[in-house]
């Protein structure tokens, strides 16, 4: 039988707090069920009236508990649920002590989740919103919890009737998954945790409640909350479009980070569109194969990934994976192998030592057949970027420039002299306009202002930029040119009347990866590193 807690916030209840648990109906009291109270250190003897009422009825399965400080409506709610998530119970309604609303309902409050239909359930007077003067909701509380919802579906893409309910029920394992404990301590908690649950994409549920209003006390300041209320919303909004970053929100988990970007100008788009069909690709950065399984789609290419995940993350979209790890510089296949060598969003996440230690492993490694190299990374020099640490802000978030994994930024001229210091010639450098799709949908306004950010960009592409896109050619290394001279003299001098050996030059053996070309080994033979077996054509 699931388990399921009661969960009573109480401040000043005690004329109330008994019928409260009067009222609670017997089709609960069958259940493996626990009621908590918890008084955030009422002014008056609601403790008292609580504690006496569970020595007086042992039929209760009752637990009073005392606040020594007051931790607000938020704060109180944070320990109910923190005590539900650690004893294992599988639902937890929040009922108000004041008796607003009814406990007869929490059968069907509960049973959506005990049945697995739905994470949360938000008891609801505005189903019937009309139901909720006639309870006796004041008209301007009723007004502007119309008003106030109407504005947070909209920011938030939401159709609920009502957040700005107090009677809800969520299942354990949803508030588990949730940092509520970042959630403020006042009265907008419910908001903010309903935000939570919306940004996680649970399940939700709405169930018709009666209104009830009696003599009881409102501690609630309407103006405040009501600017509490849209101050959060708006965060939420800001935070889902990578504007702004709130660690209460970052509720999605680490695979939802990043997605494949299609259907518009992205980085991903514009390296298929540069990719020949048929071709072999090294996709350094893979991740979980998305972009090069989309590649295989499209091109028909043979893609063999590299990245530091396990290979049963990866390995059934590509045609190879090597396992290795690219913040040490480490480059665990041969570059000479493939036509391609995709760096998409991949040299930002690395240090400066392992991105050059990374360029020269690729260039090392291509000098029999020098591929196109795709790189793009983000621009912090893009305007908004600009607009916010004018203000102040430079907020790391999950997603976006600044990306907290995000270890080195680049403008565009430090990412051209990177790229030519690491000994790379540059064929083409792109712009690309931010994904308003990702932000704002696949619709007719993220249209127009993708066609509009890509003018700008062409025109000022360091100032309006959202990321670069650039395909290099890896330049021959001093190893390189010189083993080359020596072969080609060899050949010269062996078609040379009276030829033969110019000069007895001893072979040569590989420089170190990632090495500076001017510098020798310290001590002990250079490592050879494995060559992926090369791919054969279709």
């Amino acid at each position: 039988m699931p388990k399921v807690l009661i969960f009573v916030v109480a401040y000043n209840a005690e004329s109330t707090i008994e019928t409260v648990l009067r009222r609670i109906p017997a089709d609960v009291l069958a259940m493996d069920y626990e009621i908590l109270i918890v008084d955030d250190q009422s002014q008056d003897s609601t403790f008292e009236r609580a504690e006496a009422f569970r020595k007086a009825h042992k039929e209760y399965n009752l637990t009073v508990l005392f606040n020594p400080a007051n931790q607000g409506y938020g704060g109180n709610q944070k320990i109910g649920y923190q005590y539900a998530v650690e004893r294992g119970f599988d639902a937890v309604v929040l009922l108000h002590g004041d008796g607003q609303y009814a406990p007869e309902l929490l059968p069907e409050m509960l049973r959506p989740i005990l049945d697995g239909k739905a994470d949360a359930v938000l008891g609801s007077r505005m189903v019937r919103p009309w139901n909720a003067l006639k309870g006796g909701m004041p008209l301007y509380k009723f007004c502007g919890n119309r008003i106030l919802t109407s504005l947070q579906n909209w920011l938030l893409h939401s159709t609920l009737s009502e957040f700005h309910s107090g009677y809800r029920a969520y299942s354990v394992r949803a508030l588990a998954s949730l940092p509520f404990q970042y959630n403020t301590n006042d009265f907008h908690f419910d908001t903010e945790i309903l935000i939570q649950l919306l940004l996680r994409k649970c399940r939700l549920a709405e169930l018709p409640i009666p209104t009830y209003y009696g003599n009881e006390i409102c501690h609630v300041n309407g103006l405040k909350y009501a600017w509490d209320v849209l101050r959060v919303t708006l965060g939420a909004r800001l935070h889902a479009l990578e504007l702004f970053y709130r660690r209460n929100y970052d509720v999605q988990p680490p695979e939802a980070r990043y997605t494949l970007k299609l259907g518009y100008v992205s980085s991903h788009t514009m390296a298929i569109a540069e990719i020949s069909p048929g071709s072999r690709v090294l996709d350094i950065g893979c991740g979980r194969g998305l972009w090069a399984a989309e590649l295989k789609r499209q091109k028909h290419c043979r893609v063999h990934g590299v990245d530091e995940l396990p290979a049963a993350a990866t390995s059934a979209l590509l045609d190879g994976y090597t396992c290795c790890d690219l913040n040490r510089g480490a480059l665990e296949a041969d570059s000479q192998d493939f036509e391609y060598v995709a760096l998409l969003d991949v040299l930002e996440h690395l240090d400066t030592p392992a991105q050059l230690a990374l360029l020269a492993a690729v260039r090392d490694r291509a000098n029999k057949h020098k591929p196109a190299v795709l790189v793009s990374t983000p621009n912090v020099a893009f305007v908004i970027t600009r607009c916010m640490l004018f203000l102040g802000q430079f907020n790391y978030g999950r997603r976006g420039i600044l990306d907290a994994t995000h270890r080195h930024l680049f403008t565009l001229s430090s990412l051209r002299t990177m790229l030519q210091q690491a000994g790379y010639r540059i064929e083409k450098v792109r712009p690309i306009p931010p994904p308003y799709p990702e932000a704002l949908g696949h619709n007719l306004l993220s249209r127009i202002l993708l066609f509009m950010h890509r003018l700008a960009a062409r025109l000022l592409p360091r100032l309006f930029a959202y990321q670069f896109f650039v395909v290099a050619r890896p330049l021959p290394t001093v190893h390189h040119l010189l083993e080359t001279a020596i072969v080609t003299s060899q050949a010269r001098a062996d078609t040379t009347p009276g030829g033969g050996a110019v000069t007895d030059v001893p072979p040569l053996s590989h420089s170190p990866c990632g090495r500076g070309e001017g510098e020798g080994r310290d001590t002990g033979e250079t490592p050879v590193l494995p060559a992926v077996p090369k791919q054969q054509d279709n």
